[in-house]
């Protein structure tokens, strides 16, 4: 399935650029709900969220926007330092899934509340007003340590096109990379604010009951992409 789709994305970007851009947003999309690897994400922000205090449908926006910033920057961070070691884009081996992994199993635990997560990732530092940005970032800037190279296995086809058009057509590829990082955002955004949303609508608090059971299911999600990192290489 996953072949056939990719193929079809592939056929798309050789088409006219209105075609390509289109394909390149919901591949963007795609990358996330087709890997067990971003799919992680969604529980992560939306656990994430149920322990933040006074949350709102603008707030569960805002943290959700943070998270995804810092995913992101730490995606651009491992491309550059790839690139300048004239590496893939994104290959910086076998070793960061298991460790990532471990990882996830602790962030996991961390999220289901079982154990109390760092000041750091909680937002409490440097965030004296609570607003918890600093640590949606730094938490997004944490997963995306796993997430880059799943990532850039994902941007391929887009990467492909895009250096053969930079030449000639900078906009054209600049483009096509915006719009695939609009895509792979907007799903987690919507999916963090969603939750928010609902969270607020509920009048739940970061104690009530059903935002713990919440949080008891986005730590086992993680759990067990925690455990598909580490058992991926012998899958």
């Amino acid at each position: 399935m996953i072949m056939q789709i990719f193929n079809q994305l592939s056929q798309a970007l050789a088409s006219n650029p209105a075609i390509a851009l289109l394909a390149s947003f919901v591949w963007g999309m795609l990358s996330v709900l087709l890997s067990p690897c971003h799919l992680a994400s969604i529980p992560m922000i939306v656990g994430y969220l149920d322990g933040q205090k006074d949350l709102t449908t603008k707030k569960a926006l805002k943290l959700s926007a943070f998270f995804t910033l810092g995913i992101l920057a730490m995606m651009a961070i491992i491309g550059l330092i790839t690139g300048l070691l004239g590496k893939m884009l994104g290959d910086v081996g076998n070793w960061t899934e298991p460790v990532m992994g471990v990882i996830f199993l602790i962030m996991a635990f961390f999220i289901a509340d079982i154990l109390k997560m760092p000041s750091f990732l909680s937002g409490k530092v440097g965030d004296k007003r609570g607003k918890g940005v600093w640590g949606a970032l730094s938490l997004g800037f944490l997963i995306g340590i796993a997430l880059g190279p799943c990532s850039f296995a994902f941007m391929a086809p887009i990467l492909g096109i895009v250096f053969a058009a930079a030449g000639a057509q900078l906009a054209f590829a600049l483009s096509l990379v915006l719009a695939y990082i609009i895509g792979h955002c907007l799903v987690i955004i919507l999916a963090g604010t969603f939750g928010g949303a609902v969270q607020s609508y509920l009048k739940w608090t970061s104690a009530s009951p059903g935002t713990r059971i919440v949080r008891w299911i986005c730590g086992a999600l993680i759990f067990a992409a925690g455990v598909y990192l580490i058992l991926k290489r012998y899958i």
